[in-house]
């Protein structure tokens, strides 16, 4: 969440993810990028999710995570595991799960290191379902934003709905997925909403 969106904005996104992982019928969940772990909390509420591991580079955040779900019930915390490292590495105990989310990651990704975040999440971890959700650039006007100004001073990019969902059939294409595309927030006519989701499908063997 940045300071320039409305907090329901942030839950709305936590909700959407957790609601089509849970409707994908997954059992075992990757947070890409979990941050201090806001998504696992909600996973972990679903005991449909036998494990739940998050993963997280930024050691400062990784510790507000395991604060945050430091009081869960034991029941709870058995199914979770938090892990330092980053979803643009190979993680080969990591491969294969039913289901990754990537909830506001991709922006914070230098240009040059999207072909590795591509490769590492969608080649070598290979999960069965990607929920991406990503600021809409194109609807930055309506928060104030000049054009080229973004929602927040960490973000490397905010791809309007063009070049994501361009970027996004390429995946998809390159790496043998499905892809839908929506939204999520306040929808305007001309601009869309204000985050922008891709739902990647891992297409089945000899599918081609």
């Amino acid at each position: 969440m940045t300071d320039r969106e409305d907090p329901d904005l942030h839950q709305a996104r936590l909700e959407r993810a957790a609601s089509l992982i849970r409707a994908s019928g997954a059992r075992r969940v990757l947070d890409l990028g979990c941050g201090s772990g806001s998504l696992l909390q909600y996973l972990l509420r679903d005991a449909q999710f036998e494990r739940v591991v998050g993963l997280e580079l930024c050691g400062e955040l990784l510790a507000q995570a395991k604060l945050r779900l430091a009081t869960l019930p034991a029941a709870r915390a058995g199914r979770l595991e938090l892990i330092c490292g980053s979803y643009a590495e190979a993680h080969p105990a990591l491969v294969g799960f039913d289901a990754a989310a990537m909830v506001e990651t991709l922006e914070h990704v230098p240009p040059e290191g999207l072909s590795r975040v591509e490769r590492a999440v969608f080649a070598d971890l290979r999960p069965g379902l990607v929920v991406m959700t990503t600021p809409n650039g194109d609807y930055n006007p309506l928060y104030g934003l000049a054009r080229g100004e973004f929602r927040d001073p960490d973000h490397k990019f905010e791809w309007g709905r063009a070049r994501f969902r361009d970027w996004g059939r390429g995946v998809a294409r390159r790496h043998g997925y499905g892809v839908r595309f929506s939204g999520i927030g306040e929808l305007d006519p001309d601009l869309g909403q204000p985050t922008q989701l891709a739902l990647f499908t891992r297409n089945p063997p000899g599918s081609g």
